[in-house]
C-alpha cells in the first residue's frame, strides 16, 4: 500500500465516521505468521526476517512495499528457493519487526539495516528485489554499495519526482492521516488496497486480514507516520547512473500506484538494464499472479 492509499483511507475513515481499532498483542501475532528462529539481532532491531532455501545457493535479498511486509513475498519465494537462497524481511517500522527504536526512517537507516543483516549472514554479495519503496530502497543500496549486489531486481519502484512530492523538502503528515493509529475498519481498508490490483477480486479476504493484522502490531501504525515525515525525495538519476549491476525492471501494465511509463525515467538512466512487463496486472504482481510474474525473475537471476 502506498502513502497515497493510506491518505485515501483515512480521508474515507472520517468521511464514514471511524471506529476505535486498537493493536493486536505481539505474542499473538508472532504466534500466526512468524517462528521464533524468524528473528535476527540487527542493527539494534529485532528484525523478522526469513531464509529458506539452500544455503549454498546464490542469495537474493527481497524488499517489500510501503505497509506491507515479508509474506507479500511466499508465493515467489516457494518457486525459488529450490535453487536460490531467498531471505526477506520486514523493513523497520513494518510488519513484525516493528517500530525501530533510533525513530529513523530514512533511506540511509535502510542502507545500514540491509548491511548489518548481510554481514551477520555472512553475505559478500547478494542479488536484490525490490518493490515500489522497496525498489527505491534497493537501487539507492545498490548505487551506494555496487560490491555488495549481484543483480538488482526493481518491480514498479518509488523514486522520481511526481505531482506535490519534490526533491529535498519533507513533507507533511496531513491533519487527516494522524489518526491512523486509532482506527482501521475492515471496509476502508480492502478499499485502499484493491486498487493495487489489476483485477481487485484477487484480494482474498485472507491477504486483507494478514495486511490488517500487520498494521496492528504495536507501534506499526505511529511509525508508518513518522516514515512519511522523513520522505524526503533525492533526484535519483545521478544515483542510478552509478548502479553497476544488471537490473530487470518489472512493471504491471494495470499498476495505478506507479504508472508503467516510469520504466522510460529508469532506463534513461540505468547503464545496463531491461524491461518486463505484464498485460492486466497491477501493482503487486507477486501477489496478484505469481506463477506467472516469477518467470522472467527466476530467467533474470539464473544469467
Amino acid at each position: 500500500m502506498t502513502a497515497a492509499a493510506i491518505i485515501a483511507l483515512v480521508v474515507l475513515l472520517l468521511g464514514g465516521g471511524w471506529l476505535y481499532t486498537p493493536d493486536k498483542p505481539r505474542a499473538e501475532l508472532e504466534a500466526q505468521y512468524a517462528r521464533p528462529a524468524d528473528f535476527q539481532p540487527v542493527a539494534g532491531l529485532r528484525l523478522h526476517v526469513r531464509d529458506t532455501g539452500p544455503r549454498t545457493a546464490p542469495p537474493v535479498i527481497f524488499l517489500h512495499g510501503f505497509a506491507s511486509s515479508l509474506h507479500t513475498w511466499e508465493d515467489w519465494a516457494k518457486a525459488l528457493e529450490g535453487e536460490f537462497r531467498v531471505i526477506r524481511f520486514d523493513l523497520p517500522g513494518f510488519g513484525l519487526t516493528g517500530p525501530d527504536p533510533t525513530g529513523d526512517y530514512t533511506d540511509a537507516r535502510s542502507m545500514t539495516v540491509i548491511l548489518s543483516l548481510m554481514d551477520r549472514l555472512a553475505l559478500p554479495r547478494a542479488s536484490l528485489v525490490g518493490s515500489s519503496m522497496g525498489g527505491r530502497i534497493a537501487w539507492t543500496f545498490a548505487a551506494t554499495h555496487p560490491a555488495r549486489v549481484d543483480r538488482l531486481v526493481l518491480m514498479a519502484p518509488d523514486g522520481f519526482a511526481s505531482p506535490g512530492r519534490g526533491y529535498g523538502t519533507t513533507p507533511s503528515v496531513p491533519l487527516l492521516a494522524r489518526v491512523l493509529p486509532y482506527t482501521l475498519p475492515d471496509s476502508l481498508l480492502r478499499s485502499s488496497l484493491a486498487p493495487a490490483y489489476g483485477n481487485p477480486a484477487v484480494l482474498a479476504d485472507a491477504t486483507l486480514a494478514r495486511y490488517r493484522d500487520m498494521l496492528l502490531v504495536p507501534g506499526v501504525r505511529q511509525a508508518i507516520l513518522d516514515r512519511m515525515a522523513q520522505g524526503a525525495l533525492v533526484d535519483p538519476v545521478p544515483l542510478l547512473r552509478r548502479i553497476e549491476a544488471p537490473t530487470l525492471l518489472l512493471w504491471g501494465q494495470a499498476d495505478a500506484m506507479v504508472p508503467v511509463a516510469n520504466a522510460a525515467d529508469y532506463t534513461a538512466a540505468l547503464r545496463d538494464s531491461r524491461v518486463v512487463t505484464f498485460p492486466g496486472i497491477g501493482h503487486v504482481p507477486m501477489e496478484e499472479a505469481p506463477a506467472e510474474t516469477v518467470i522472467p525473475l527466476r530467467d533474470f537471476l539464473r544469467r
